[in-house]
């Protein structure tokens, strides 16, 4: 005779789908007001430039700072174009594209050289790179500014574009070799199999693969250099080669009164560099977060 068991009911325990439900259900009060205080201090600030800069000299005095413009107006736009911008401009793009594609050019073949050669030689050139990371800018500027006054090179955008590589190189390589070591060997050792030399390897493998690290470094390197006032300040002289940070301070000097006009130059100053992020915005993300899955 053949016996029949009641099964057992099954657990009472909710599903995997059904926590994650319930856990995405949850508010992260402090996290939420942590983002808002974070937001706040972001956008308080950019908010006053922009509003500052399309106010006139008078209503500047008289108008509350956070309040918006009571009579709106571009004659500080205006004022700032007029003055010689487009030529700080294009200085600034010409040093900072320069000082980008050296680096990047310099630092890729250094990273695909530290992972794919396990020599005793190789191994201290990357601690030299590393060491690299502990020299202040300050420290080296006196050195520079001999080196490039023997070179022939002193107010020059070149004179700019070289010690801004050189600083940015040892990151950049850092940031390279950790992205290129996690590149599988199988694909470099299937390459060699089909007879690719070590340029072949490079340009059409480790090239395409490394685009998001490659886009991270350049976006971070962009803004150094776009940014950078030392270099400009010392090996620099004449207004033919000034950059825009430099600019800006002359602009400081010239119109220390006139605040909107110097506001206008900062909005005017950081667009190049707010439209390279949002080109390369997602590479960026791609970059940054590269490996954290495994």
């Amino acid at each position: 005779m053949v016996t029949t068991e009641a099964t057992a009911p099954a657990a009472t325990t909710p599903s995997e789908p059904v926590q994650r439900r319930r856990d995405r259900r949850r508010v992260n009060v402090p996290g939420g007001l942590g983002s808002l205080l974070w937001l706040s201090v972001v956008i308080v600030p950019v908010y006053w430039v922009l509003v500052t800069s399309l106010r006139t000299q008078q209503h500047f005095f008289v108008d509350h700072p956070l309040g918006l413009p009571t009579a709106p107006t571009l004659d500080n736009y205006r004022q700032v174009v007029d003055s010689g911008f487009d030529r700080y401009l294009l200085n600034s793009v010409v040093v900072t594209v320069g000082a980008v594609a050296l680096t990047i050019a310099v630092a890729l073949l250094a990273a695909y050289t530290i992972t794919r050669n396990t020599s005793r030689f190789v191994a201290r050139s990357f601690s030299v790179f590393l060491l690299g990371l502990a020299i202040p800018l300050q420290a080296a500027i006196v050195p520079i500014f001999y080196m490039i006054t023997k070179m022939g090179l002193y107010d020059t955008l070149l004179a700019l574009v070289l010690p801004t590589a050189a600083f940015a190189v040892p990151i950049t390589v850092i940031i390279l070799v950790n992205f290129l070591r996690d590149i599988p060997r199988e694909l470099f050792e299937s390459m060699r199999v089909d007879g690719a030399g070590e340029w072949q390897v490079l340009v059409r493998l480790v090239l395409p693969l490394s685009r998001p690290a490659i886009a991270t470094v350049a976006i971070y390197d962009g803004l150094n250099a776009w940014n950078g006032f030392l270099f400009p300040l010392v090996l620099t002289q004449s207004p033919d080669q000034r950059v825009l940070p430099l600019a800006l301070w002359a602009f400081q000097g010239e119109l220390t009164i006139n605040v909107p006009a110097v506001m206008a130059a900062v909005v005017l100053s950081a667009l190049p560099i707010f439209l390279l992020y949002l080109i390369g915005r997602r590479q960026l993300v791609a970059g940054l977060t590269a490996g954290f899955g495994k």
